[in-house]
């Protein structure tokens, strides 16, 4: 087992081969603030729990796979076609570069913002403001998932977001509706939202599948751990990257499965919901092995828990410089999706970014 979950483990010894049972991970080291790469760890977890991993080069590694069982062998190329071949489009909107997902919370008891756009006319002007500032995505709840928060009734939730979502629709944005209820998924759609973004992974209720497979929303697929009630009771991982890792893998084809297409399919690995700072920390430093799984993937970062112990900040809405270095941090490591609240400052920020990562593969000099 690894002995700190936030601490990569170190690498194989030269001439290492994993046991024919090992469950095989890839995890690209991406450069050049873009999506290419030159070099891969291979992870490997036993049936004992023991974790090692194994950096070499892409040409060095296509060789070494042959060596490989068969099984072992189509996992680890399977993942590597993936790498190579990176989602375009999530829900109409290009991926080229990283989008912005605004947060318009109509709730009284977010962590953040709760109680400042509870009016559905005060909500709606905050989400155009949020698309002029940046946000090609608009994501609307009307139940907060902080730890701790009470769940909603799903007329209440309802009352809260469809006039805001009807208010919205003509905005320009894409609109996501953030719920985790099959009534209120439905009722979002047919008042004009595009995504369905669900913190359980469509696990909350028995019809959850169903309802977005019958659907044509895109859908985000959220890991957490636990409910909102008892998430932070001690979250217990064997390996949170890698457990989270296998947990979206199995929703996602949990998804194909009930008649949900791929390409309508983003992943969140739920930064704070049911997870400790090493945790988060494990997920943010090996962000980029969620890459593998060949879709788009969505990062939810800004004002959380991890970014006020990090940098010393107990007042959520002054978190924003410290969301900030996560986010590019974030997109370095292969985040598609940026959901946010302060939206121009992000933009600001990976427009600087991009500028900089693209003069940084030019001969200046």
């Amino acid at each position: 087992m690894v002995s700190s979950p936030h601490d990569l483990p170190e690498p194989a010894p030269s001439g290492w081969f994993p046991a024919s049972d090992d469950r095989l991970y890839l995890r690209p080291l991406l450069k050049g603030g873009g999506r290419r790469f030159d070099d891969v760890e291979i992870w490997a977890r036993g049936t004992d729990g023991c974790i090692v991993r194994r950096r070499m080069p892409v040409t060095a590694f296509r060789l070494w796979c042959r060596h490989l069982p068969s099984a072992q062998r189509r996992r680890l190329r399977e993942q590597l076609e993936n790498l190579n071949d990176p989602p375009r489009i999530f829900a109409g909107i290009a991926l080229d570069k990283p989008a912005i997902m605004g947060i318009v919370n109509v709730t009284p008891d977010s962590f953040s913002d709760g109680g400042k756009h509870l009016r559905p006319g005060d909500a709606v002007a905050h989400g155009r403001a949020l698309h002029e500032a940046g946000a090609a995505i608009l994501d609307i709840g009307g139940e907060s998932t902080r730890p701790g928060a009470a769940t909603v009734a799903e007329d209440e939730e309802r009352r809260r977001i469809l006039p805001v979502i009807q208010g919205l629709r003509d905005c320009g944005a894409v609109l996501s509706a953030d719920t985790r209820k099959p009534g209120v998924m439905r009722a979002a759609v047919k008042a004009g939202a595009a995504i369905i973004n669900d913190v359980t992974a469509l696990e909350y209720a028995s019809d959850s599948l169903q309802t977005a497979a019958m659907s044509d929303a895109a859908v985000v697929l959220m890991h957490a751990q636990g409910t909102p009630q008892d998430m932070q009771d001690n979250p217990v991982y064997d390996h949170p990257l890698l457990d989270v890792f296998d947990y979206l893998e199995d929703r996602v084809q949990a998804c194909i499965g009930a008649g949900i297409a791929k390409e309508r399919i983003a992943i969140d690995p739920g930064i704070g919901f049911g997870k400790n700072l090493a945790h988060n920390m494990a997920l943010m430093r090996g962000l980029s092995m969620f890459r593998a799984l060949g879709l788009p993937l969505l990062l939810g970062v800004s004002r959380k828990s991890m970014i006020g112990a990090l940098g010393d900040e107990p007042v959520a809405p002054r978190r924003m410089p410290g969301s900030l270095a996560a986010a590019i941090w974030g997109v370095e490591n292969g985040a598609d999706i940026l959901r946010v609240h302060d939206v121009r400052e992000t933009a600001q920020a990976l427009a600087v970014w991009r500028a900089l990562a693209a003069s940084g593969s030019r001969d200046e000099i």
